[in-house]
């Protein structure tokens, strides 16, 4: 696992296909009743385009119940809400999921340090999905 402190963002090696490894985040997230808002496939989408993408996915997930007390504590918060996770396959045929840090977003908008365990719930279940 290795964070960019800079722009907030860390990225998991994924034991698992760009298309295995979102199926496996989705499954998590709904066992736990996250709200899947997006599935997006941007390679699927380039093709449609007539352009070449190495596999790439996005997920975009929340639930209000975590959520809306950040966005009650500063607006700006809806900025980097829902959670998103990108998947993507780099050069060397590797895969990876990225998210933001939580403790990054409370930061950024200056948000109570105790409300990051409303984002952080979910850091278990992306680690999870990147597991063998």
């Amino acid at each position: 696992m290795s964070t960019t402190a800079a722009s907030g963002v860390i990225r998991i090696a994924s034991a698992h296909s760009v298309t295995d490894t979102a199926a496996r985040l989705e499954s998590l997230l709904k066992e736990r009743g996250v709200q899947i808002f997006a599935h997006i496939d941007f390679s699927a989408d380039a093709a449609r385009a007539g352009l070449s993408l190495r596999p790439e996915q996005l997920l975009v997930f929340g639930n209000p119940r975590a959520g809306t007390p950040l966005m009650q504590a500063e607006p700006t918060v809806g900025l980097d809400l829902p959670l998103k996770a990108l998947i993507w396959e780099d050069q060397q045929a590797r895969t990876w999921i990225a998210y933001n840090d939580p403790l990054y977003v409370i930061r950024r908008h200056g948000v109570a340090a105790e409300l990051s365990a409303n984002l952080a719930a979910v850091v278990p279940l992306l680690q999870r999905a990147a597991q063998a």
